[in-house]
């Protein structure tokens, strides 16, 4: 790939052009919105001077219900060889391709499992989806040139390919990412009126489980409208597990003892079904559930102790598959949790507690 043009410079158009124009390639930035592109340029996103030649792929950055039209304008223009977009939801803009008799030979309808709570060209980043599941869903009719230069345009942002069916990957998405965003502002919504002092206990369970309520809600509005039918389904048979759970809390508040061991039953079913579901989540390397042990570690709220750590942990010879971060609010304290292959902690922890770490 030797060019390329980018239809809409938000947080993910921008962090493609980012990727692209790092790796060589001569990218084409265009925008609605004038200070985005020229924000977008200004980052070395590309340059906002139309390409004079046709392009090798158009990437179409916008929300999902303006594929359709944004894909039918740029085809009439004849600017490239081949087409893609990065919207979250596929069966509705496949729709609006088909409806609108644009050339679907030469285009490949795709998707990067990558994001941020910010959005826009100043949240963009190179490298926003490395390592990034990258779904594509081409037409049956998509030819293997175009399908080729879809992959070109992951394995050049770093991102891992997937190939999928349009509804299935919108009912996919529903589960793991939509549904999610929608429980995340749920539970917000209870902090907004409460009282300060309980939000004040709020510790890293609360922010976790809300990290992803602190999204852009036009955007998100965006991408809920483009599969609401699917999120709906899911949110009812969530309904129907919440109506059970409040039922076993009822029961298990009562005073009645085979009321309140029923009530256990269910309470303790739904937490290991959780667990159950929980460990399914593919893990980092190979795909398969991660199984890791943590090692708590008491830090200092001061420049280059999280440095220190590090180089610590290296001396063990240990890697550290993954990092969280617990602050204590108000102090100059908190803990990192390093997790590590299971059967790795105890050399890690003799490790650590011999540079001196204080252990949790």
């Amino acid at each position: 790939m030797r060019s390329a043009l980018v239809v809409g410079t938000g947080l993910v158009g921008t962090s493609a052009a980012l990727a692209l124009s790092e790796r060589g390639v001569a990218v084409h930035l265009r925008d609605v919105d004038p200070v985005a592109v020229r924000t977008a340029a200004s980052l070395g996103a590309g340059t906002v001077d139309g390409s004079a030649d046709v392009v090798d792929l158009a990437i179409i950055a916008v929300p999902p219900a303006l594929v359709g039209r944004v894909l039918a304008d740029i085809q009439a223009e004849g600017v490239a060889r081949h087409y893609t977009d990065v919207a979250s939801v596929k069966a509705g803009p496949q729709q609006d391709v088909v409806a609108l008799e644009c050339d679907t030979v030469h285009y490949v309808g795709g998707h990067p499992m990558a994001g941020a709570e910010r959005n826009g060209p100043l949240a963009a980043r190179a490298d926003l989806f490395e390592g990034r599941t990258w779904v594509l869903t081409p037409t049956p009719d998509a030819e293997t040139e175009t399908l080729n230069t879809a992959l070109e345009l992951v394995a050049l942002c770093g991102a891992m390919p997937v190939l999928m069916g349009a509804a299935a990957h919108d009912r996919a998405v529903g589960l793991v990412s939509h549904t999610p965003h929608v429980v995340a502002s749920l539970v917000a919504m209870r902090l907004e009126q409460a009282e300060e002092r309980a939000v004040s206990l709020a510790g890293p369970g609360i922010r976790d489980l809300t990290r992803i309520a602190a999204s852009d809600p036009q955007l998100w509005v965006d991408i809920l409208s483009a599969n609401a039918g699917v999120v709906a389904d899911i949110l009812e048979e969530l309904a129907a597990d919440l109506d059970n759970a409040v039922a076993g809390l009822r029961a298990m508040a009562s005073t009645d003892d085979a009321k309140r061991s029923g009530g256990a039953q269910i309470v303790e079913s739904m937490l290991r079904r959780g667990n159950t579901g929980r460990a399914r989540i593919p893990g980092k390397h190979d795909g398969r559930p991660a199984r890791y042990e943590a090692v708590a570690v008491l830090i200092g709220d001061q420049p280059g102790e999280l440095a220190k750590l590090f180089t610590d942990a290296d001396r063990a010879g240990i890697n550290v598959e993954d990092v969280r971060l617990e602050h204590s609010t108000g102090q100059l304290a908190g803990l990192v949790y390093l997790s590590v292959a299971q059967g790795a902690a105890v050399g890690l922890e003799e490790t650590l507690r011999a540079r001196g770490w204080r252990l949790r």
